[in-house]
């Protein structure tokens, strides 16, 4: 048992509070985004997620993505009728430029659809996931041709895109490349090399496959400045649009991983028989920068799984909570054995789930609403401002949502207790599947350097400062609610605050120190930041519950959860202010011989 049920009350409350859903229309580019439209969009993929997608989660975790004889992958079976429901709904347009067959609709918008997909169907969703991020990538640095050819098919789903980074020997050091392009006298490149751990790099649900590909030019700078970006297409495209002859690049392997087994993780071989042909993209030496626009996307939207993944084995423990009849109350109310869901530790378990896991939503749904005014606000100064906002808040969307995915999904597990462990039940694929989400675009421990490295320092501190300034004026505003533990959540915010101040203040100079508190850093603002949202949800739920508006047992859960969140969890975030203030007081100490196998 694990079906999927999208908790729509929850995201319209969450888009309404977190990301602007009520402001949506005042955006001349949003103005088809009013509330009949998003209720129908949230409800038809709410079915969609329950009834066609979710279904197909375990089939694929048990067939897993194959190889075939020839060099294609297949596909589970279930997969495909799942994927012409997909585009033939029209779902993968949604947030796209009208110019190219999107529907412009607000990023926010389209992010909801995304956490209900991917809970769902985490691997599946990243094949949509990936493609998005290719397109963002070719409306920003492609040509107006290379965007006529390929944007239409790729915002359509009938196209897919993959991002191929990652080579055997560099990892994360993306510098250490050593894929090659060669310019050729029509304006192409040929291109050579191999890629590993491309995700959805090749497979039977689209007509077409376009690679984003990192390759190096004759004569490039060493590491990341001489890097370039390459379109190159499974299949050619003629200049009238149709479909040509099958390019020089093939799946000469899939990877046999821990989770995810549906969705395919190939190594990509590019120039096998020397013919496989590319297309600049942008300029030369500029495609790691171009490469970021895809990146940065997909840091979200792999923040957004482990919320998804959160949100589906919550559900999954829940039921199992719900059914299983084990024990007496622990009061000894009475004789009879109870449902594990009343024994104190299991609801503890399930309200960590449920907490920071809707703390995780309200972040990564906050940082969707500021790259939508970034892109479509009409003033200047607030789309710069939304911007800084949306790097600040990026890393943290990706790491602490991730982490708190793996978490969660351990838990979950832990609530069935034995039966968690064996495949039987299901709960053992959640935690699976999780576990990649951490690894994904860029490590966990990358997006806390990142944090601290760039975007505490980015534009002299002004976009963590008026953040914590927004905190503190809340906390300052409302600090005789009865509902909100608010001196709690105002101690927090000067941690945080005294946190930050200390590694802004370290410069180069104490960069050790800086990279040594970056990951408890990361965690402490995840956790801080969370609660504050939380409490904004508690306060417009007791606002509502004054007015008699809406539904008073829902409202009622949000204001507990918050407390919750700010009575158990916020705590354990706050104390992280020691460790970042130590730095590497004790890690410089240790070398690196005390790791030594005896």
């Amino acid at each position: 048992m694990s079906e999927y049920k999208a908790p729509l009350e929850e995201i319209r409350f969450a888009l309404e509070v977190s990301a602007g859903l009520n402001e949506w229309t005042d955006i001349p580019a949003f103005v088809e985004a009013g509330e009949d439209l998003v209720g129908a969009v949230l409800e038809e993929a709410g079915k969609l997620a329950r009834d066609v997608i979710a279904p197909t989660n375990v089939i694929g975790d048990q067939e897993g993505a194959t190889l075939q004889e020839d060099g294609t992958v297949k596909t589970p079976d279930a997969f495909k009728a799942m994927n012409e429901a997909f585009v033939e709904g029209g779902w993968p347009t949604l947030a796209f430029e009208p110019d190219y067959g999107g529907q412009g609709l607000p990023g926010s918008l389209a992010l909801a659809v995304s956490e209900m997909v991917t809970s769902a169907n985490m691997a599946y969703s990243l094949n949509p996931m990936l493609t998005s991020g290719a397109i963002e990538a070719i409306a920003a640095h492609g040509s107006d041709e290379q965007k006529a050819m390929y944007l239409p098919n790729m915002i359509a789903g009938t196209w897919t895109g993959a991002m191929n980074l990652t080579e055997s020997g560099a990892g994360s050091d993306v510098g250490a490349l050593k894929s090659k392009a060669e310019a050729l006298p029509d304006g192409s490149y040929k291109i050579t090399g191999q890629k590993i751990f491309i995700t959805w790099g090749d497979h039977d649900l689209a007509e077409n496959v376009i690679h984003l590909v990192l390759a190096r030019l004759p004569g490039a700078p060493k590491g990341t400045k001489g890097i370039s970006m390459f379109i190159v297409p499974k299949f050619h495209v003629n200049d009238d649009g149709t479909l040509g002859d099958r390019n020089d690049v093939r799946c000469v392997s899939l990877e046999h991983k821990l989770g995810i087994h549906g969705s395919p993780t190939c190594v990509m071989s590019f120039g096998d028989n020397d013919n496989c042909i590319g297309y600049l993209v942008g300029r030369e030496n500029e495609g790691m920068r171009n490469m970021f626009t895809m990146m940065n996307h997909a840091r979200i939207s792999v923040g957004l799984e482990g919320v998804a993944i959160s949100e589906r084995a919550y559900q999954h423990a829940v039921w199992y909570a719900e059914d299983r009849v084990q024990s007496a109350s622990i009061d000894r109310t009475g004789p009879d054995a109870v449902a594990i869901i009343q024994h104190p530790d299991v609801k503890r378990m399930l309200m960590t789930v449920k907490a920071t896991t809707e703390a995780a939503r309200a972040i990564i749904y906050r940082n969707a609403w500021a790259l939508d005014r970034a892109h479509k606000a009409e003033d200047a100064d607030v789309r710069r401002q939304a911007s800084g906002e949306a790097d600040l808040l990026t890393p943290i969307s990706k790491a602490y949502s991730t982490d708190i995915g793996v978490e969660n999904t351990s838990t979950a597990l832990q609530v069935f207790g034995g039966m968690g462990f064996v495949e039987e039940t299901g709960a053992a694929q959640h935690y699976r599947d999780s576990r990649i989400a951490p690894i994904y675009e860029g490590t966990n421990g990358i997006q806390a350097l990142d944090l601290v490295g760039r975007k505490l320092n980015m534009d002299g501190g002004e976009h963590w400062r008026a953040l914590i300034e927004e905190m503190r004026t809340f906390c300052s505003e409302n600090a005789s609610n009865p509902s909100i533990d608010i001196a709690a959540l105002a101690s927090a915010v000067e941690a945080l605050s005294e946190a930050a101040e200390a590694l802004f203040s370290n410069g180069f100079e104490r960069i050790v120190d800086t990279a040594s508190s970056a990951t408890p850093y990361l965690r402490m603002f995840g956790t801080v930041v969370g609660a504050y949202l939380l409490s904004l949800q508690s306060l417009e739920a007791s606002r509502r519950l004054e007015a008699n508006t809406g539904n008073p047992e829902f409202l009622k859960t949000k204001q507990l959860t918050a407390n919750f969140f700010i009575e158990q969890i916020l705590p354990v975030g706050t104390a992280l202010l020691k460790p970042v203030l130590a730095g590497g007081s004790t890690l410089s100490e240790i070398s690196t011989e005390m790791f030594a196998r005896q």
